[in-house]
């Protein structure tokens, strides 16, 4: 059996509606199981997308203007005390 991992919502009549299209033969039989996060699934420690993508923009923005350290010295010091 081959697992496939994707994201979805409940609508109001209690229907699985998948977000993307799943690139299977048609009229395949499937198994499904439902992850339903719950109030203590949350990670405080997860950052929220925007300060995800903020983070990139900054990152990709710091490489192309040159605001960068060449990778040898990313280690220098380490060792001292």
């Amino acid at each position: 059996m081959k697992a496939i991992e994707t994201t979805g919502t409940i609508d109001g009549r209690g229907m699985l509606c998948i977000d993307r299209p799943l690139a299977l033969a048609n009229r395949s039989h499937v198994r499904i199981i439902v992850l339903v996060p719950e109030d203590t699934d949350i990670d405080p420690d997860d950052d929220p997308n925007e300060t995800v993508l903020e983070g990139i923009q900054q990152g990709f923005h710091e490489a192309i203007t040159g605001q960068t350290l060449p990778l040898s010295q990313l280690w220098d010091g380490i060792d001292d005390n």
